[in-house]
Formats: structure tokens, C-alpha cells, sequence
């Protein structure tokens, strides 16, 4: 197998709002907020009209996208045998994923995240974690990790406790190891944990701008360069309409963005450029072409709704 995915197995339910909405449920826009209490979740949803069920999570979207890309991939994610969790497990195989999990009844439910799509095309995602967070080192198929070229992980995954059990069996078994910084208030949870793993146990980093700066506290772009630099690994940064850059070693490789695109939505649009970017990664693509995968999945999730192609 190309490339296994271990992240958090979320039902993605969309709305769109208007920005009051956000200021009104005390959210902060474009970033996401974990909600611990199922009633919360679900009087947040209920005055809301859903536009689109989907079988997401950040690692998820981005596995999808590389099957759409012809790559053969797997993923990891625990549901509850609940509703969401069949629908949950048909949505991967309709994408032809193959899901190294077998569901049980939990004591909580499948996971959900709120999707709140403003005018604006930002996201604001709530996530009721249910079952997903519950993640351990049982639910981690170490034989599907060996016989992977990459694991996919996402930062959203990693906590204290069971979760990062699982994550570091996951790494310590694994050919290559790449993930995805995921959110600024992730990154800012658990700084010093990601530090480490960007310094010393990951093989590919994706982070956008905003994540890299929180994450090393850099007084500028160029402070970012440097790091990227002395890592000696693969640090790869989206930066918006600044487009995209990798850095590998001493090889700095700089992409700008599609121009006059429609933007519907911005939700998935990391995931699908670390999906176009592994894809020319495990094809032996050059840097450059590799981030123009990355760009042209991107460009294309944005101009629809949802995280999937």
C-alpha cells in the first residue's frame, strides 16, 4: 500500500451561516473548537439546515483524495457501530479506501464535526469528538503500517493518554512518517510535544503559515526559512494567496496559487494539497511539481462545497 492514514474518523455535517451566527455561539471564526458536551453539539445543531453529510476528518479528506488519484491507500479511525458509523464506513469504501477497522458498540458515538461555512468562505468547525478521541494502541493494525510506504497523521489526533499511545506505536512501526499541523490551536496545545516530533520523528511536515509561526514563535518568515533549512527533513508550508513553498534541506521550492478561482469553500483545502503533494511525493515527482499537485487539488476542493472532490 501507498500510503495509511491514522486520524480522527468524523462525520462532516455542513451548514452555511452568516457571520452573527459565529459571534453569537462565541466562536471564533476559521478556527475549529472541540465540544465535550454531546447536548451543546446538539442544540448547536438543531436550528441549523445541514447541506451535506460527509465521511471527513482532516487525514480522511486527504486519503480520499489520494485514491481519487489512482494510489492505493488505507485508513485507520475508530467509529461506534452507530448510524453514522456504517455511513461512515460505506463513505470510505464508495472511495475505494480500505478500512484496516472493525466497529463495535462504543460507549460514546460516532464523531461529528460542524462544519459552519460563512459568506466569506471561511470555515468554523465545532467537533464532538464522540468515539474518535477514544483512539488506542489496539485500534492501531501495526502489519497495515509495515506494509505502507507512508503513514499520514494529523495533529488533531495526538492527546494525552490513549490517543498518543497510538500515535507513537504508529511511528515507531513506520517506513515514513508524515503529518499535518492540523489548526494554530492545536499547534498551540501542544507545542512542545509537536516540536519535538517536527524536530526529530517526522519525515514530512504540512503546515500552513500561521501554524509554522505559532509553532517555533519565529519573528518572521525568514526565521521559518532558517528552520526549515536545519531540519534537514521535509517541511512543507501553504501560505494562502502567497501560495505554497517547500523547504528540503538547503532546496527552497516556491509555488503560487491558480488565479481567478470561484471560492465556495475553504473547508478541506489543506488536506487536499498535502493529497496532491504525497501524490507526486510516492511518484517520484521533482519539488516543484509536487506542490503544483498540491495547488491544482486545492484549487479544485474550494470552488465547491465540502472537503471532497
Amino acid at each position: 500500500m501507498k500510503i495509511l492514514g491514522i486520524g480522527n474518523a468524523i462525520v462532516d455535517v455542513i451548514c452555511k451561516v452568516e457571520d452573527d451566527f459565529i459571534q453569537k455561539n462565541g466562536l471564533t471564526k476559521s478556527t475549529m473548537k472541540l465540544i465535550f458536551d454531546e447536548k451543546e453539539f446538539k442544540k448547536l445543531l438543531s436550528d441549523l439546515k445541514i447541506e451535506k453529510t460527509v465521511s471527513g476528518g482532516s487525514v480522511a479528506n486527504s486519503i480520499v483524495g489520494l485514491s481519487q488519484l489512482k494510489n492505493k491507500v488505507g485508513f485507520i479511525g475508530k467509529v461506534s457501530d452507530d448510524e453514522l458509523g456504517k455511513k461512515y464506513e460505506e463513505g470510505l469504501q464508495q472511495e475505494n479506501v480500505q478500512y484496516f477497522y472493525s466497529k463495535k458498540k462504543e460507549d460514546l458515538p460516532t464523531g461529528t464535526c460542524l462544519i459552519l461555512v460563512t459568506p466569506d468562505s471561511e470555515r468554523t468547525m465545532c467537533t464532538f469528538l464522540g468515539t474518535a478521541g477514544k483512539i488506542s494502541e489496539n485500534d492501531v493494525d501495526i502489519k497495515a503500517i509495515k506494509q505502507s510506504e507512508v503513514i499520514l497523521l494529523e495533529g488533531y489526533l495526538w492527546d494525552e493518554g490513549d490517543p498518543k499511545k497510538a500515535f507513537d506505536k504508529a511511528i515507531m512501526n513506520a517506513n515514513k512518517v508524515a503529518m499535518s499541523l492540523s489548526d494554530q490551536f492545536c499547534v498551540d496545545r501542544h507545542k512542545p510535544h509537536f516540536l519535538d516530533l517536527v524536530k526529530n520523528k517526522l519525515d514530512i511536515t504540512f503546515a500552513n503559515e500561521q501554524e509554522i509561526i505559532s509553532l517555533i514563535d519565529a519573528k518572521s518568515f525568514d526565521d521559518v526559512i532558517n528552520f526549515g533549512k536545519s531540519l534537514k527533513k521535509l517541511l512543507v508550508i501553504t501560505r494562502g494567496e502567497k501560495g505554497a513553498i517547500s523547504i528540503n534541506s538547503d532546496e527552497v521550492t516556491v509555488c503560487n496559487i491558480q488565479k481567478n478561482l470561484k471560492i465556495v469553500d475553504l473547508t478541506g483545502a489543506g488536506d487536499l494539497f498535502a493529497a496532491g503533494f504525497l501524490h507526486g511525493h510516492i511518484n517520484c515527482l521533482s519539488q516543484k511539481e509536487c506542490l503544483e499537485k498540491g495547488t491544482e487539488m486545492s484549487s479544485k476542493v474550494i470552488q465547491q462545497i465540502g472537503a471532497r472532490i
